[in-house]
């Protein structure tokens, strides 16, 4: 799909962080690897049923805030994730797209908003390791409201706490449901992102345009009307 932005009628540019801003093989290798690993060895179980159990305790809390929550994976898996995600924490990099893009809307004058559905702690390990605070103007996690992306409530409740008007907003997000849950509060822009894991081959899009390298927005970002 193409994607056609009329840069002078947005002033707010909302972008999710995982796969978004950050490579998510970083999250990909901690969830799908070291989780289950970690998870065998501290049950003593096959590292086969501890990918199963994994895989029934995810799919059981899908879209909702628990599935973000490392408070909620600590006591249901026995495992300390907090410290995990610490211990990981230097293996977090930005996407080689993120500043230029970021600088690029700072010229701009477009206020750029992280909106994450990461918990504080994976939200303060990744600020800590990649710089990325310094490139965007507010940092919202969706914890602090009590409800996911993918819930209508919590659009209203950003919504009001920014100021933003869905009209004037820009969203990117490697979710297909996150968009569409945007698209449906009124987000006027929705953007995916092909290649959200470095490691991975791109991904197909049904419902909305994306792309695999936002410096290709840049020109039209630059263009005065």
């Amino acid at each position: 799909m193409h994607i056609d932005i009329a840069w002078q009628d947005v002033d707010t540019v909302l972008l999710d962080m995982d796969g978004t801003l950050l490579d998510l093989a970083f999250d990909n290798h901690f969830w799908q690897k070291l989780v289950p690993e970690t998870l065998s060895l501290d049950r003593g179980i096959p590292l086969d049923e501890a990918h199963q159990l994994i895989r029934q305790e995810y799919h059981a809390v899908q879209h909702t805030l628990n599935w973000y929550c490392l408070d909620y994976w600590s006591e249901r898996l026995g495992l300390d994730i907090c410290a995990m995600t610490t211990a990981q924490g230097p293996n977090a990099i930005l996407r080689e797209d993120t500043a230029p893009f970021l600088a690029a809307l700072k010229a701009c004058g477009k206020r750029r908003i992280l909106l994450t559905n990461a918990h504080p702690h994976n939200l303060a390990v990744k600020l800590e390791h990649t710089g990325l605070a310094q490139h965007l103007d507010l940092l919202l996690s969706t914890h602090t409201f009590g409800y996911p992306k993918e819930d209508q409530r919590l659009w209203q409740a950003v919504a009001a706490h920014t100021g933003l008007e869905g009209a004037r907003t820009v969203f990117i997000d490697d979710s297909e449901p996150i968009l569409d849950a945007a698209a449906q509060f009124g987000i006027r822009y929705c953007l995916g992102v092909t290649n959200p894991d470095s490691g991975v081959t791109d991904k197909t899009w049904q419902r909305h345009p994306a792309l695999n390298d936002y410096r290709r927005l840049i020109p039209s970002l630059s263009v005065k009307e």
